[in-house]
């Protein structure tokens, strides 16, 4: 399958560089996969087209501050990024500006703050880094401390920009758990929602069960071979709890929708991991915990979602290939009709990514 299938023109300005002054005012195009209708409407409205008894699935995961800085002995400057956990708490796989002075002076650091040694290189330009802080216990201390929200690059920000006060506030989920700080970027489909809708939702019916996945940097790279299949897909960790496992296995007790790409990933992956294995993923406790690497794109089927709320992508992303799936699963079709829909939305001047808006898919 060609990647320019999943290819489309986006005029810059549509691409959103802040997000809608409330969070619930973002617009929503509500698509019907049964009758192929579209409606639009605004975010806040969405119980309006909702089935009954819909169980959300949402990822709680927060955005960590993962770009922090230091010197390399040389007195050189060194941009860090986290991106995850490599074997202990305060070792990281992190990506490293510059990279190969870096890993040859052998580290970099902070003075009063943290020490870092570059243990080895890794696969995808990243880098094995030890730190050794020398305030508080933890990378997650240290970077909440020094570290800047990393946004997406399509995002234009200085690092001085005074909008960045509101990027730490609006670049996460209203209910980002701060305990699970472990995502590099957020799951912007749940970036729509605020306490007032979410309450309002629960009082008309609606269930919500959080899941958690390690949001990576790879969420953002473009496919990059001719032929789709040959992309090599990245992993990230994730964890669902028993309770919501049960939820999702049990399609009679209402729609499933899941709130982002992130959430249908691991959902997906679940299913198909316990299918398969479920010793190797089935906690003493009953959550699923795995490293999902499933690529979804067109025929694929979906085992265990009815709906998916999820903002507009970039092209030649994987997660335009997942959307595109979702819209016909078993079938291809989708791939055209996304791009369809996908034209609509720039003619209506729908605004795209991670501070865009949103669409509902039924």
């Amino acid at each position: 399958m060609k990647l320019s299938l999943f290819d489309y023109h986006l005029p810059k300005e549509l691409i959103a560089q802040e997000p809608a002054a409330v969070r619930d005012a973002s617009r929503l195009m509500v698509v019907d996969r049964k009758t192929r209708s579209v409606t639009h409407a605004q975010f806040s409205e969405i119980g309006q087209y909702l089935p009954n008894r819909p169980r959300f699935f949402r990822n709680n995961a927060a955005v960590l501050k993962a770009r922090i800085f230091g010197q390399r002995p040389t007195g050189g400057k060194v941009e860090c990024l986290l991106l995850q956990p490599a074997e202990d708490a305060l070792t990281w796989w992190c990506l490293l500006k510059p990279g190969k002075k870096t890993f040859t002076s052998g580290g970099f650091g902070m003075a009063g703050e943290y020490s870092a040694q570059v243990l080895e290189v890794g696969e995808n330009g990243s880098y094995r880094v030890r730190f050794h802080p020398e305030r508080g216990k933890s990378i997650t201390d240290l970077s909440e401390r020094l570290g800047i929200l990393p946004l997406p690059p399509y995002i234009e920000r200085t690092d001085d920009d005074p909008r960045r006060d509101n990027d730490n506030k609006r670049y996460q989920t209203v209910y980002a758990d701060f305990d699970k700080r472990i995502a590099v970027a957020a799951p912007t489909a749940g970036l729509h929602f605020t306490p007032e809708l979410i309450t309002e939702l629960e009082n008309g019916g609606a269930h919500f069960h959080d899941l958690t996945l390690q949001v990576g940097i790879g969420t953002f790279h473009p496919i990059q071979v001719e032929n789709i299949e040959d992309h090599n897909i990245h992993s990230e960790w994730y964890e669902i709890p028993a309770s919501a496992f049960a939820e999702l296995k049990n399609p009679e007790a209402g729609a499933r929708i899941a709130v982002g790409t992130t959430s249908v990933r691991s959902i997906e992956d679940a299913m198909r991991r316990t299918q398969l294995s479920p010793e190797n993923c089935i906690s003493l406790s009953g959550s699923v915990q795995a490293e999902a690497d499933i690529y979804i794109y067109p025929p694929s089927e979906f085992a265990a979602i009815d709906g998916m709320i999820t903002n507009f992508h970039l092209p030649k992303s994987t997660l335009l290939c997942l959307v595109s799936a979702f819209l016909t699963p078993g079938s291809d079709e989708g791939i055209q009709w996304l791009k369809e829909l996908y034209a609509e939305a720039i003619e209506q001047k729908y605004r795209f990514y991670s501070y865009g808006d949103a669409m509902l898919i039924l």
